[in-house]
This record gives C-alpha cells, sequence and structure tokens, in this order.
C-alpha cells in the first residue's frame, strides 16, 4: 500500500502530460498552443518542483475539465437516442475528465499538503 502512495504522489505531473498528449493528438489542429504550452509547463514542473505553478497548472485543468464536462453534457442531450455514438462519446469523455480531474486533485494535494508538511519538519 505504501508503495501504491509513493508512485500516486510521484507520477501526477506524467499522467497530466499524458492526458494532455491524448488532447494534442484527438484535436484535429496539428499546431495546438495551449496543448503544447501545457506540455512545457508540465515539463518545466518536473524539472524546477515549483510549489506555485505545482499549484496553478492541476487548478487550471481542474476548471477546464469542468467545463468541458458541461460542454459534454449540452453535446449528449443533442443526440436523439441513447445509440452506440452516445454511449462512447460519454464514456471517453466522462473517463477522460473526471481522471484529470482527480490527478489533478492529487498533484494540488502533493504540492500543498506535502510541501507545507516537509517544511516545517
Amino acid at each position: 500500500m505504501k508503495l501504491f502512495k509513493v508512485f500516486l504522489l510521484k507520477s501526477p505531473e506524467y499522467l497530466l502530460i499524458l492526458a494532455v498528449l491524448f488532447y494534442y493528438f484527438s484535436a484535429a489542429n496539428t499546431f495546438n498552443p495551449i496543448a503544447i504550452t501545457l506540455l512545457i509547463a508540465l515539463v518545466c514542473q518536473i524539472i524546477f518542483k515549483s510549489k506555485i505553478v505545482g499549484i496553478i497548472i492541476p487548478t487550471l485543468l481542474i476548471f477546464s475539465s469542468l467545463f468541458m464536462l458541461l460542454a459534454l453534457i449540452s453535446e449528449f442531450n443533442e443526440f436523439p437516442t441513447f445509440n452506440y455514438e452516445a454511449k462512447k462519446l460519454l464514456f471517453v469523455g466522462l473517463t477522460f475528465f473526471i481522471l484529470t480531474i482527480v490527478v489533478s486533485g492529487i498533484m494540488i494535494y502533493k504540492y500543498s499538503v506535502l510541501a507545507s508538511k516537509k517544511s516545517k519538519i
């Protein structure tokens, strides 16, 4: 269990990089400045481990994921019937955005709670 906790606390940046790469390659635009900026910020975060940036990046990702969940629900409501395409939209969209929110929450915990515990020691 302790090994899982250590892995979970060390991996949020890498998991978010995978989420951004999924977003980048699934978008129709070949040059996506938002995805490129997020990738650069996450790589810099892995290298420099800034506490402030470690809280700002996941907070922005949580708010954007919540916004996209609303867009997902709106798009789902446009389906006249609950067919295969609607199921696929819900499954992929909910999985992607909820996992992004959870991983971002772990990253906020890592840089706010754990960083403050380390500074008190």
